[in-house]
């Protein structure tokens, strides 16, 4: 009898060491299986995971661009901003950004400074954050990155949540504008049929095409290429992420969009065109000059020449 429950004992003690080798070989695999995806991407200090939000929240400004559900419960620390708050109510056109002052004094407000590292999350597809992230990289802010998955990555992963807001203190940061990030109409219409620049049109097919109509005429750009922005994301356990590096790199090269020209996305507001910004950014696209006033202004005059 002792024999038999010696034996029992030690089949059982053996499953158990296997079953913890297993569970501490997994966890290992998807640890290095995240680092491995992360260097892929050329400029990988870009996008930042769950564990890398909760080892640096303290020390990080972290900004919740999500549409809704911040009151319901956000990431601990997290400042809440709507990107509607980035549209200059004067332009003459819908969706374009504020001029720097009024860009600088909203983003005072939610206390950003100059050299603080800010992290930007959504509901995971990054739509939200990287209008966010465009603009505070064209008014020249240093440190900026997107939180991969956003906040259903976070519930997905099992973090806490907080319903309270932080105390903000007035922030110091200064925009300056770099031209060089932002393509006008002028220039656009004037790169048309240059070689050296790949007009990308990241809207819905049914936009390009002009079957949908969001102006007073439809159609797209001549020469623009077509890559809808959410071809960029992929979705694994229900959370919206960005695909790996070498899937991107497939995905734009094989339309022509590469490293040695100028790319200039645009939309209907440079909301997806700002999402294939950070995209390409990601990477290591070093000339990518959003066409901020998008189908709003193109298709709006008259003057355009519409394929």
């Amino acid at each position: 009898m002792k024999k038999s429950l010696f034996l029992f004992t030690t089949i059982i003690l053996s499953v158990v060491l296997i079953g913890c080798s297993q569970n501490k070989e997994t966890n290992a695999d998807r640890s290095e299986e995240k680092e491995a995806t992360a260097a892929e991407y050329a400029n990988s200090e870009l996008l930042v995971d769950t564990d890398w939000v909760e080892d640096n929240a303290e020390n990080v400004t972290l900004i919740d661009t999500r549409r809704e559900g911040y009151e319901g419960g956000h990431i601990p620390g997290a400042i809440p901003f709507s990107t509607s708050d980035l549209v200059d109510p004067d332009a003459e056109f819908d969706g374009v950004l504020l001029e720097s002052e009024g860009f600088a004094a909203k983003m005072q407000d939610i206390g950003v400074n100059q050299d603080d590292t800010v992290v930007i999350y959504d509901d995971g597809s990054s739509l939200s954050a990287a209008r966010l992230f465009y603009a505070l990289e064209f008014y020249g802010h240093q440190d900026v990155k997107i939180y991969n998955g956003g906040f259903t990555e976070w519930l997905n992963a099992g973090k806490d949540t907080s319903t309270e807001a932080p105390e903000l203190q007035t922030g110091d940061f200064v925009a300056t504008a770099n031209q060089e990030k932002m393509c006008d109409i002028e220039t656009l219409q004037t790169s048309v049929d240059d070689e050296n620049v790949v007009i990308l049109d990241t809207r819905s097919e049914a936009e390009y095409t002009g079957e949908e109509v969001r102006a007073e005429r439809g159609g797209h750009v001549p020469n623009a290429v077509h890559i809808e922005w959410s071809e960029a994301i992929t979705e694994k356990d229900g959370v919206p992420t960005f695909k790996s590096a070498e899937e991107l790199t497939a995905l734009y090269e094989e339309k022509g969009v590469t490293k040695d020209k100028t790319i200039v996305p645009y939309c209907q507001t440079n909301v997806r065109g700002a999402h294939t910004y950070f995209t390409l950014r990601l990477l290591g696209y070093d000339s990518i000059k959003p066409y901020e006033g998008s189908w709003a202004e193109y298709g709006n005059v008259a003057s355009t020449t519409i394929e």
